[in-house]
């Protein structure tokens, strides 16, 4: 019991550093409201889900590759260039007195979720070093069921984070100040492209040099 709490907290600590996919559930939380920032971070764990996975069977030396880095560098930034402009654009729909919805559905969020998580080079290079670790020590010491049970442990963190950002993002809209809810919706915007531009200079790097 106090392992599976121990990789719980793991997971509940990978899952909290701010990065792009915090800053987009964060603002689609005060945005469309708990669930769809829920289903927002759902998306992005099975994104996490399927990197632990690679790193399992070893697949993840292919993704490793220059080709594949670059291309998901690359792609990374059109996905979170392209979400944050579209993110401070909308913040006009920003509507404290009312409980804004709009036309976006569940899915749509879900898959948004998805396709940031999965193609942020940072993921594969944080489940290769975090996961990689700590199926090098399990297996070395532990049974199969035991990994997969650690291994659960850390989905099972990351779905208490995603949870929680969720109720604190929807929540704000009721309890913080409409010009506060719009400043931090603008700055995780700019967080957002920030970090697209982050990955297209690396991406230039390494198509150039």
């Amino acid at each position: 019991m106090n392992s599976f709490l121990t990789y719980m907290i793991l997971g509940i600590s990978l899952a909290a550093p701010i990065g792009p996919v915090n800053a987009a559930q964060l603002n689609r939380g005060i945005k469309k409201g708990f669930f769809h920032a829920w289903i927002f971070g759902f998306g992005a764990l099975l994104a996490d889900i399927f990197y632990m996975m690679l790193v399992y069977f070893g697949v993840i030396h292919f993704i490793d590759t220059s080709f594949m880095k670059t291309f998901l560098w690359i792609f990374g930034f059109f996905v979170l260039t392209y979400s944050g402009i579209e993110s401070l654009l909308s913040i006009r729909e920003i509507n404290m007195n009312s409980d804004f919805r709009g036309n976006t559905s569940r899915f749509s969020s879900f898959l948004s979720g998805f396709l940031m998580s999965i193609s942020n080079p940072l993921t594969i290079m944080f489940w290769l070093g975090i996961y990689g670790s700590v199926l090098a020590k399990t297996v070395s010491s532990s049974s199969l069921q035991q990994l997969l049970l650690y291994s659960a442990a850390i989905i099972f963190g990351i779905l208490i984070w995603d949870f929680t950002m969720a109720a604190v993002s929807s929540s704000a809209r009721k309890f913080l100040h409409s010009k506060i809810i719009i400043l931090i919706s603008i700055l995780s915007s700019l967080f957002m492209i920030g970090f697209g531009i982050y990955f297209g200079y690396y991406a230039c790097i390494s198509l150039f040099y």
